[in-house]
């Protein structure tokens, strides 16, 4: 699932070194985040959130019943709140 959103998202940016994508998980869910610069986030969002909502759809399809835990992808901006480079800001559930 982690690669999966990788390479969606890296398809999407100008940046795709700027993407990163970490994975934990817990009893009751798996957590994608997904690390985008602040540049590309409308372009991982989409309009009204389109993209981001596309995205986790495929993630949720591709899980399967493999793993009955809830799954969630996060968007994160690197520069929301690090004051540029690669600090850590969030985007609340991508712009939903």
């Amino acid at each position: 699932m982690r690669d999966l959103v990788e390479y969606l998202a890296k398809a999407l940016v100008d940046c795709p070194d700027g993407v990163q994508v970490t994975q934990r998980e817990d009893n009751e869910a798996i957590v994608l985040e997904l690390r985008v610069m602040a540049e590309d986030m409308g372009k991982v969002i989409g309009k009204q959130g389109r993209i981001a909502k596309s995205i986790r759809t495929l993630v949720k399809a591709s899980a399967g019943q493999v793993d009955r835990k809830k799954i969630v992808v996060d968007i994160i901006s690197w520069d929301e709140l690090g004051g540029g480079g690669f600090g850590a800001g969030r985007d609340e559930r991508g712009g939903e």
